[in-house]
């Protein structure tokens, strides 16, 4: 086997109003886990109805935490979530560059195991 097989991919989607975070199985392109400032009960835990900046986006990262724990996908056992930070900034634009490490680092300190991805710019 040449690479490691990226079964589970973070994707991120940060508009002006809101922040989601899906983990994608790759195998059959599945959701099996989400969490956004959408869903009424984390839009109510918002000061301000600000869902739509750093705190938002770690406490999207905390409850995606969660439920990957409650999916079994936490479990050390190899499997960890793939995230490519450099593509998914570019793809957010820069200003939104807080918003997708609030998410990944809630994430690491709430025991996910995240492979971050490079570029492979150094051989």
């Amino acid at each position: 086997m040449v690479g490691v097989m990226k079964r589970y991919v973070l994707k991120l989607f940060i508009s002006l109003k809101y922040i989601t975070a899906n983990v994608v199985d790759r195998n059959n392109g599945k959701i099996v886990a989400t969490a956004s400032t959408a869903e009424h009960a984390l839009k109510s835990t918002f000061e301000c109805g600000r869902s739509c900046n750093a705190k938002a986006a770690v406490v999207v990262g905390e409850v995606l935490a969660r439920r990957l724990k409650v999916e079994g996908l936490d479990d050390g056992q190899g499997r960890g979530i793939h995230v490519d930070i450099n593509k998914e900034v570019e793809k957010k634009g820069f200003k939104n560059r807080t918003k997708v490490w609030a998410i990944a680092n809630a994430l690491k300190d709430s025991g996910v195991k995240l492979i971050l991805e490079d570029r492979d710019d150094e051989v």
